[in-house]
C-alpha cells in the first residue's frame, strides 16, 4: 500500500510495479518509455480500465399526435467512444517519478539530466543548465 498518492503501487500483469503514470496516451507512453529504458528501468504498459459509465438517463418519449395513440421511438444518444489509454510502471518498487526528477536521477539520450519540463514535454530538449526555480517565468 503506497504511503501517499505520489508513490502508488500495482500488479500490472502479474507484475508487482511502481505507477510511473496513468491513463496515459500512446503518444506519451512512447515517451516515458524511451527515457525509462534509457535509465535502465524495466517498463510495464498495459490498458487503463475503461472508465466507470455513468447510468444511462430515461429516455422520453415524443409527444403523441392527436388522434395517433402510439407515441414515435426517440433513439438513445450515442455513447462516445472511451479513449485507449495506459497505465505505465516500472518493475523497481522504490521508483518514483517525482523524488527521480527532483533528485537529477534520470538522464535523455544526449546525456542530460530529465527536468521537470522535459519530463512533461513541456521542451523539447531538457535544459539541464540552469536550476529550475531560476526557469520561472
Amino acid at each position: 500500500m503506497a504511503i501517499n498518492k505520489n508513490h502508488e503501487f500495482e500488479d500490472l500483469d502479474s507484475i508487482k510495479c511502481a505507477i510511473v503514470e496513468k491513463n496515459a496516451s500512446a503518444e506519451r507512453v512512447a515517451f516515458l518509455k524511451k527515457i525509462l529504458e534509457l535509465n535502465k528501468f524495466q517498463v510495464v504498459v498495459v490498458d487503463s480500465p475503461a472508465p466507470k459509465a455513468a447510468p444511462a438517463a430515461p429516455v422520453a418519449a415524443a409527444p403523441v399526435t392527436e388522434g395517433d395513440t402510439t407515441p414515435a421511438p426517440v433513439p438513445a444518444p450515442a455513447a462516445p467512444a472511451a479513449p485507449t489509454t495506459f497505465t505505465v510502471g516500472v518493475t523497481d518498487l522504490t521508483f518514483n517519478a517525482t523524488n527521480a526528477i527532483f533528485s537529477r536521477q534520470l538522464k535523455t539520450a544526449d546525456g542530460h539530466i530529465v527536468t521537470l519540463a522535459y519530463w512533461q514535454e513541456k521542451e523539447a530538449v531538457s535544459n539541464d543548465e540552469l536550476p529550475y526555480f531560476e526557469n520561472i517565468k
